[in-house]
């Protein structure tokens, strides 16, 4: 299930965000990468001062995870802190599968990959974010303060970035339901009871709806 969540940060939001990574500079994001991606990774990834970082990781953490529809597609457990990512001068990154487990100050299952975009689309040419689905490939190029989240088994790419600057923070989720046919169908599940609530209110329709998600979810959840 990939899926566009709007205005996780506002144009506001974005230029103090842009104002603290001034703060730190960019090193080669090869470091970053897993043995079989190095090779065709090919961006910058920002590093600063233990206290400007966390202003960072602490700003991004609240809007994104406040965002309501962030909750109810993640059902997140644990997450990776966030790496900010620059491309510019046909930088990018090949086709790959991001690593099934990272560290961070603990152990977390890629379940779910998440990209902020920083920067508005016509900033630069080319950075499509591709996925290979199928056969079929599905470029992204979000607004600025847009995300999207994706599940972290899909093979993907960052186009070469040929003018201007690509910028976005990325990271990665550990759901308490691991299996993405699960979370797209509690997802629609709860679509479908705010739907009635909004147009008929708190029914019998409402209320079994509510009782499949929640027990859907008991039985799928790990802890």
């Amino acid at each position: 299930m990939i899926q566009i969540i709007n205005n996780v940060l506002s144009a506001e939001q974005i230029s103090r965000l842009k104002q603290t990574i001034a703060q730190g500079e960019f090193y080669c994001g090869k470091q970053t990468a897993g043995w079989h991606a190095q090779g065709v990774k090919h961006n910058l990834q920002w590093q600063a001062a233990a206290e400007v970082n966390e202003q960072l990781q602490l700003n991004l953490l609240q809007q994104l995870t406040q965002h309501p529809q962030f909750s109810a597609l993640t059902y997140a457990k644990k997450m990776m802190p966030f790496i900010v990512s620059q491309s510019a001068d046909n930088g990018g990154y090949g086709n790959h599968i991001d690593d099934a487990l990272m560290h961070g100050e603990q152990m977390v299952r890629t379940d779910i990959s998440c990209t902020i975009f920083l920067s508005e689309p016509e900033d630069y040419e080319g950075g499509e974010l591709v996925m290979s689905l199928g056969g079929v490939e599905l470029p992204y190029k979000l607004n600025a303060g847009d995300a999207i989240i994706y599940p972290s088994t899909t093979l993907h790419r960052v186009n070469p970035v040929s003018q201007g600057q690509r910028l976005v923070a990325l990271t990665w989720i550990e759901s308490f339901v691991s299996g993405c046919e699960q979370r797209e169908m509690l997802y629609d599940l709860d679509c479908a009871r705010k739907a009635i609530m909004q147009q008929h209110g708190k029914n019998q329709e409402f209320d079994l709806i509510t009782k499949t998600h929640a027990n859907l979810l008991r039985r799928w959840s790990t802890t």
